[in-house]
């Protein structure tokens, strides 16, 4: 696909985006790393449809919410579920974006549970405390008898890396895996080695033009060794993993952190789909809403809407995966 190519709401998207990355307000926000905490903190409270089911779970140093079909009473061993890894660049909080994200994994799985883990986040928390929070989260699921063949992974940005750092560490310990991992736009690098920095650094939409974003806070790390594959999982060992679908936009600097760890699995045997999405930026697939439909009096039916063919697409690819790792 040329950029000729790229549906005309995809380019008025994304030129959207950019624009509304470096408006002061947003600039600033960026560069403190209070962007996705300004969302969680002020937006409006997230109606949950009739047709699903919202549970909020209190873990000892964080909390999770279930999503689910409501009147689902099949056990839990029966059910499949997609334990969903938010992103933020470590520094943002669970927000509205991420339940309509939530929503949209209920569709496109034909009706799976999505438990959603508000893990800690830097400055106040750095790292390991993510992925403490993501082991515990997937404790969670098995000590509440899902089974592994039943659970998919799946993370943006950061919550991509996170994703892998979380298969990292179950393959390392010798727990079970999940039957497959899903990654948008993940942060694998946080050494920023890969040519793509440099390369999209004037067409990235998001994290272009400036030093003074995310990508370059060093406070999830701390004092730890930002190689450590825990961190940067494009420097971990794959052998082991399941099959897993990596999505990334042409025109973003993370754009190696994919390709380099999609190589890396496939030379450790490996099962790897990756698209890279022409004229794409960011995690371009959250561009979705909740829809909220009134049937009858205090009846409210939801529909979730993607914005621009290419979100669509993805979302498509997504629901091919989950029936080939699911079958």
């Amino acid at each position: 696909m040329s950029e000729q190519e790229v549906s005309l709401r995809g380019k008025t998207a994304r030129e959207i985006v950019r624009v509304a990355n470096h408006l002061p307000l947003i600039g600033k926000a960026r560069v403190n790393g209070d962007l996705q905490n300004l969302r969680s903190d002020h937006e409006l409270p997230w109606r949950c449809p009739e047709q699903l089911r919202q549970t909020v779970i209190d873990m000892e140093d964080f909390s999770m919410e279930l999503l689910a079909p409501a009147g689902q009473e099949d056990p839990p061993w029966a059910r499949h579920v997609i334990l969903q890894l938010h992103g933020g660049g470590y520094y943002g909080r669970f927000h509205n974006t991420y339940r309509d994200a939530a929503a949209k994994y209920i569709e496109v799985s034909g009706g799976a549970d999505v438990l959603s883990p508000d893990y800690r986040v830097a400055p106040e928390h750095p790292f390991p405390a993510a992925l403490e929070d993501a082991v515990e989260a997937y404790r969670w699921l098995l000590e509440h008898d899902y089974s592994t063949e039943r659970i998919v992974v799946a993370g943006d940005s950061a919550g991509g890396g996170l994703s892998l750092a979380l298969g990292l560490y179950l393959r390392d310990h010798g727990m079970p895996m999940p039957a497959g991992f899903i990654t948008m736009s993940a942060w694998t690098d946080l050494t920023k080695s890969g040519d793509s920095y440099q390369e999209k650094y004037d067409s990235d939409p998001i994290f272009g033009g400036t030093r003074k974003s995310l990508v370059y806070k060093e406070g999830y790390y701390a004092d730890h060794d930002p190689m450590d594959p825990y961190i940067s999982p494009v420097n971990g060992d794959f052998r082991g993993f399941p099959p897993m679908l990596m999505q990334v936009g042409e025109m973003e600097m993370l754009l190696d952190d994919t390709l380099s760890v999609a190589a890396r699995a496939r030379f450790a045997g490996g099962r790897v789909r990756v698209h890279v999405y022409k004229g794409m930026w960011h995690i371009f697939q959250m561009g979705i809403i909740t829809l909220q439909k009134r049937l009858t009096p205090g009846d409210r039916n939801a529909q979730t809407v993607t914005l621009y063919p290419e979100a669509t697409e993805a979302w498509k690819e997504i629901e091919r995966f989950l029936e080939i790792v699911w079958r």
